[in-house]
């Protein structure tokens, strides 16, 4: 069975989601620890507590296709990730989902919500569903399958 832990980096704060086999990516609480040990031992608890076998990780590419800054450090996080948990890490492309995640909030709740790591977690939900969606495709007319019963 693939549980999967969906992983939106930054340096402040990690945003998390869960999914499996069902393919339904599920927002987890922000790691918001300001110390990067604890937040990384959080993490640790976090991937033993559900079991998970896979970790999930938001790959921030420019625009036009090419890593940045940004991008080498999640390739660095991803590799780290590895040796520390002995787990697959798939980077899936991330370009505009914290955004994304940003436009779901009001913009007068947007500066309180941001640090409470929930556009973090909404931003790994969206990288984790992507995930989930090339590993479970939903066979052909699916989305209505059992609406007219």
């Amino acid at each position: 069975m693939m549980r999967c832990l969906g992983i939106d980096p930054g340096t402040r704060r990690l945003g998390l989601a869960y999914g499996d086999e069902l393919g339904v990516a599920v927002p987890l609480p922000a790691l918001i620890q300001a110390d990067p040990t604890a937040r990384e031992a959080a993490l640790a608890a976090v991937v033993q507590a559900r079991r998970i076998t896979d970790l999930v990780l938001g790959l921030p590419l420019n625009m036009d296709d090419t890593a940045g800054p940004k991008a080498r450090e999640a390739e660095a996080l991803a590799e780290k990730l590895r040796a520390t948990f002995g787990l697959p890490v798939h980077l899936v492309d991330e370009r505009l989902t914290s955004h994304e995640a940003e436009a779901t909030i009001p913009k007068a709740k947007r500066r309180e919500v941001r640090a409470s790591g929930i556009i973090d977690s909404r931003a790994a939900t969206l990288i984790l569903q992507d995930f989930l969606d090339e590993q479970f495709p939903r066979p052909e007319g699916d989305e209505e399958a059992g609406m007219n019963e």
